[in-house]
């Protein structure tokens, strides 16, 4: 594997289904090639998570890169989780990019650390002072209502974001909450404190925005402020909202995402520290820097301090025409390799449709290839057992001509005469004695092209054939009136038809001699 990696082939064979899966997990979330995704999983065991992670960390898919021991991380950012790969170093960058700094991100709090409650034992021991609290806090809340001015009075003036203010207020009782969560407080206090606008805050973590930030390449304004300094209300009322930023920010040709937080919250106070944040309100833009590696997103512009909208404005502008250009290549580029990667999709599934398509038209050809052998079996099973079925008639007829009754000669008395109309139209008169039954004159009948024929009566000694049931292919029928005489035994030809008689031998149809082949077999 490792020399076709090193030939700049990858044989996708050569991996195991657990190995291929991870691969696919990998490409679909950090959006990689598969030359430097294999690198990756390798160095993580195959283990598509924590692939991410470390992708997302800013582990290059540079082996040698990330290994070299001259290679020195300044502590900073060694105590912080970064999208920096080992090539931002600043000793290996030009001089135009000495100034970025890697831009951090901040793990989010896990649900087990938020809302904890105290123990059960803790919880009883308190259960007193939280019934003297409620009763000392429902008179004093009465008064309150009586006397507004006093509570007007003694209250803090700068317990929101800005003067004036109590909806975002600096105190140890706010809850923490997972970073959505977080997020959307953040939002509806701002909106309560300065009215709805039409700012596009990312209602999200930080991690979030910035991995949003990184997948789709845009740029990721982060704003922060904190309740308790002076500027931040005229900051938020005269350049965070102000007509000609809200335009800029929503404006989607920019490719800007917004994120906001109080350093109040725990995770914005984790990106203030981590963004070096000294002064409040505070904005850093970020975005992917391609001129420092493949991974990095850096932080390219800072505005520190209460700033008018038009200097806000003109330094946003500054920073995002200026790394425009690189981010657009790496755009272009993002779009040629999922070009190529939806052109090889397409051409994998119209070959998966060809080959299903050919593999249906040789299910079909087999199955009607199966069909024709089997109709053809049917077909020569039934003639053989036509043939069979002729072979054993004959043979009937051969042994049952043994077994007629002699014709009585013209002197005999209670002779019974019958004329008989053969089917060829000719006609036969026969003498039979008075014991033949009916089957014997249809035996006569059917075994009559053989009573003259000279082998017949030199053989002897044939057998009735085994499992053979003989059916008669014709009717007896007296004319006038017309009446049918059945092959019955038992019953002499005198008591049926009388002593002298004129029969006509009529054949049934084909179709009714194919249902009794049908029958037979």
């Amino acid at each position: 594997m490792t020399h076709d990696m090193e030939n700049g082939q990858i044989d996708l064979a050569q991996l195991s289904e657990r190995q291929q899966l991870a691969l696919q997990q990998f490409t679909s979330v950090a959006n990689q090639e598969l030359e430097a995704a294999i690198p990756v999983l390798q160095r993580s065991e195959w283990n598509a998570q924590i692939a991410i992670t470390k992708f997302f960390d800013g582990e290059s898919a540079n082996i040698a890169e990330d290994s070299d021991p001259t290679y020195d991380v300044p502590r900073a950012s060694r105590s912080r989780e970064t999208l920096l790969d080992g090539s931002s170093s600043p000793n290996r960058l030009s001089p135009s990019y000495r100034h970025l700094t890697p831009a951090p991100r901040i793990t989010p709090q896990s649900e087990s650390q938020v809302n904890r409650q105290p123990p059960f034992i803790l919880g009883l021991l308190l259960i007193p002072l939280n019934l003297l609290y409620r009763l000392v806090s429902k008179p004093l809340g009465l008064f309150a209502y009586l006397f507004p001015f006093l509570s007007r009075i003694f209250s803090s003036s700068g317990s929101g974001l800005g003067s004036g203010t109590t909806s975002m207020q600096n105190s140890t009782e706010r809850p923490p909450l997972n970073p959505q969560e977080t997020a959307s407080r953040f939002i509806r206090e701002f909106e309560e404190e300065y009215g709805s606008s039409s700012l596009p805050l990312y209602e999200n973590g930080y991690a979030q925005a910035l991995d949003l930030a990184k997948k789709d390449l845009k740029f990721l304004l982060v704003i922060l402020v904190s309740p308790e300094h002076d500027d931040t209300s005229f900051f938020i009322s005269h350049t965070l909202l102000s007509q000609e930023v809200v335009n800029y920010l929503t404006d989607s040709q920019n490719q800007i995402i917004l994120w906001a937080g109080s350093v109040q919250d725990s995770e914005a106070y984790q990106v203030a520290a981590a963004l070096d944040c000294t002064k409040f309100p505070f904005a850093a833009l970020i975005t992917h820097t391609p001129q420092v590696s493949s991974t990095s997103m850096s932080v390219v512009a800072r505005i520190v301090g209460p700033t008018p909208h038009s200097t806000f404005l003109a330094k946003l502008r500054e920073a995002i025409t200026q790394h425009s250009v690189e981010l657009d290549r790496a755009r272009a580029t993002k779009a040629s390799r999922e070009a190529e990667r939806n052109l090889r999709q397409q051409q994998n599934s119209a070959y998966e449709r060809s080959l299903a398509q050919d593999r249906e038209r040789a299910r079909q050809k087999r199955e009607a290839e199966a069909a024709r052998l089997r109709a053809e079996k049917e077909a020569l099973k039934k003639q053989e057992a036509r043939e069979q079925l002729i072979r054993q008639r004959e043979q009937w007829k051969r042994w049952r001509v043994q077994s007629l009754s002699p014709e009585p000669g013209p002197g005999e008395k209670g002779c019974i005469k019958v004329s008989l109309r053969m089917p060829s139209g000719t006609r036969v008169i026969r003498r039979f004695s008075p014991e033949v039954d009916m089957e014997g004159l249809y035996a006569f009948v059917e075994c009559h092209d053989l009573l003259d024929a000279e082998e017949n009566s030199s053989k002897g000694g044939l057998d009735r054939p085994k499992g053979y049931e003989h059916r008669y292919g014709f009717r007896l029928i007296s004319p006038m009136p017309r009446t049918e005489y059945t092959p019955e035994a038992g019953v002499s030809i005198g008591a049926r038809v009388g002593k002298n008689s004129n029969l006509i031998v009529e054949s049934f149809d084909d179709d009714d001699d194919d249902d009794e082949d049908d029958n037979e077999e």
